[in-house]
């Protein structure tokens, strides 16, 4: 649906070449929402304001050209563009008011930022005269957002907007992609002028030099233990099909960075795991025995490296290449030995194209099993033990991953149910994940709403925490009225659950602050006009799961699952007693220490 544009390139609004916008007067609502237009824009995720009326006026006269997405909360609206940038490598685009609604929408900029997603947000602000005195909810957006997104205007006039705004299109796209904030004052939006259009955006990137993947063909030669750790923003289907051609051709095994775990099937047997919460040891030291460590895409962050701790900083014991779109990323954390600036889908086009060398035209016998052991010790993590209480996520995880399409869209948000599904679910490519790297909670819901509005055909499924859930539950209005049919499933604990797990860790036994009071979310779904269904036992699951499906298939509404679990069960790999033993017996031993001493 995003592969063309909404009229021909180079036409307004009304239809004619963009030449004739020179001799129309138009507002700056009008001339913003053509420019929106004229730059592939289909879908605005917004919460209407009155500081940007013009432009909603201009919406509504885009008729069908410009879908508009009304949520039902800022955040929700700023996560649904940040999502619509993931699916679509197009900028995502939100409108929120002033002060409120751009406080509310900031959460949706900082995922962005995080997860180098295509954004933009636009905000209403206050008339041009009335600026620096702090009127009725003014914010500079220059401070508030200067440090969070890659660039910050305020649009002064309106024959300035074609300019800016495409400059706004090619900054969220080019290098390193990432969020952009463009402040509207009001009366800004409601003059009128005559301007000429500018033409549709153009994605710069940088390229890999020749040398340079003759070095790297050199290093990938000469490792017994070689690996890969793909991450970060920018990929897109081809840049995908690109790395897998690259590393079935050179037996190179494959780590997913953190949340990054559709970059490649993980069906494929190049797929060994991911580097993310709750790592599996196995990979941990397998990551830390490589020979040779190439990290494409990824920024390589606190929580793909286990807090820094899988490489040394600032110089990685293994051999170390580090491709990024960032120049200013490339020696940031980690010193390189092969350092390269290039886009991801210039990158893997051009390593797709790579011949090993004459010793490894076939891959070395040692190669080869350091490759089919780590595919082994994948899928031996891939088998959950059994936790407590009568409803097991592991259990739910294992036949959703039986009865789910390889092309399903699976969401969530934060919180230590995530686990489960990272570690258990196996995401069939690019795009059946959608997760923030940033550890937004209430990410979930909005995210699957916008999946359904991207790939209508897709079944999408939402994992939520009780905590995470009630976080953007009001978003099930937004799904009713636009008939989306996504199913959330909700695991409730009642509780924070990675919260009490730290808390547990630090503080055994002093439980505050964490404890949840919840509501009925199957009674709440159907409040919405969706399905909903109380599952408490394993066996119940399989049967709810389908009905909820059906449902929502059928009706194109939200579909809830709440999934009542012990709250013992806090990770696939411990419990909530366990920890506090555990962390009370450090205590007691410490302060033995303290004693002796």
């Amino acid at each position: 649906m995003n592969d063309h544009l909404p009229f021909a390139a180079g036409q307004s609004r009304t239809g004619g070449p963009s030449e004739l916008t020179a001799t129309r007067r138009r507002s700056g609502g009008e001339i913003l929402v053509d420019t929106l237009r004229i730059h592939n824009t289909d879908t605005v995720f917004c919460l209407p304001g009155e500081s940007f009326l013009a432009a909603i006026d201009a919406l509504a006269g885009a008729g069908d050209a410009v879908r508009t997405i009304v949520a039902r909360h800022e955040a929700g609206a700023a996560h649904m563009a940040e999502a619509y940038g993931k699916l679509t490598g197009q900028p995502g685009i939100c409108f929120v008011t002033r002060g409120p609604g751009a406080s509310h929408a900031a959460i949706g900029v900082h995922t962005a930022a995080q997860d180098s997603t295509p954004m933009i947000l636009f905000i209403g602000q206050v008339a041009r005269g009335m600026l620096g005195r702090e009127a009725w909810q003014e914010v500079d957006f220059g401070q508030m957002f200067g440090g969070m997104a890659k660039w910050v205007v305020e649009i002064d006039r309106a024959e300035r907007i074609p300019e800016l705004v495409s400059r706004a299109f090619h900054v969220a796209v080019s290098g390193r992609p990432g969020p952009v904030v463009v402040s509207l004052p009001e009366d800004m939006l409601a003059e009128e002028v005559v301007v000429a259009d500018a033409r549709p955006y153009k994605r710069s990137a940088a390229h890999p030099g020749a040398d340079q993947l003759l070095h790297l063909g050199e290093m990938i030669g000469a490792a017994e233990r070689p690996l890969v750790i793909v991450g970060g923003g920018g990929w897109n289907t081809q840049a995908c099909t690109n790395l897998k051609t690259f590393v079935e051709t050179f037996d190179l095994p494959v780590v997913a960075g953190f949340r990054r775990q559709d970059i490649l099937d993980n069906r494929h047997l190049n797929y060994i795991g991911h580097a993310g919460l709750g790592p599996s040891q196995t990979l941990v030291r397998r990551i830390r025995s490589a020979d040779l460590v190439i990290a494409l895409g990824g920024r390589l962050g606190e929580t793909t490296t286990s807090g820094y701790t899988l490489f040394g900083v600032p110089r990685p014991s293994q051999t170390f290449v580090h491709v990024h779109a960032d120049p200013n990323e490339l020696g940031r954390v980690y010193q390189a030995d092969l350092a390269i600036n290039a886009g991801m889908p210039e990158f893997a086009a051009a390593v797709a194209q790579m011949k090993p060398t004459a010793g490894l035209q076939n891959g070395t016998a040692q190669r080869k099993a350091w490759i089919a052991s780590a595919r082994a010790d994948f899928l031996a993590e891939q088998i959950p033990g059994a936790m407590p209480g009568p409803l097991d996520l592991g259990a739910v995880m294992l036949h959703l991953r039986e009865v789910l399409p390889a092309d399903a869209v699976i969401s969530n948000g934060a919180g230590n149910y995530a686990i489960w599904v990272h570690k258990f679910h196996r995401y069939g490519g690019f795009r059946t994940q959608l997760a923030p790297t940033s550890g937004s909670m209430g990410y979930g819901l909005p995210a699957a709403i916008t999946a359904k509005l991207v790939h209508p055909e897709r079944t999408t499924v939402c994992f939520a925490g009780d905590g995470c859930f009630l976080m953007s539950a009001n978003e099930l209005a937004t799904a009713a009225r636009y008939r989306l049919g996504v199913v959330a499933l909700v695991v409730n604990n009642g509780m924070y659950g990675s919260i009490r797990m730290h808390q547990e860790k630090e503080y055994p036994g002093r439980v505050h602050a964490t404890e949840l009071e919840n509501p009925d979310f199957a009674a709440l779904a159907r409040a919405f006009a969706g399905y909903g269904e109380v599952v408490e036992r394993t066996e119940e699951f399989a049967p709810a799961f389908e009905r909820a499906t059906a449902f929502a298939e059928r009706y194109s509404k939200p579909a809830v699952l709440e999934l009542r679990i012990d709250p013992e069960a806090i990770t696939p790999s411990t419990t909530l007693t366990q920890l506090r033993r555990a962390a009370q017996a450090a205590a007691d031993a410490a302060a033995d220490r303290r004693a002796e001493a």
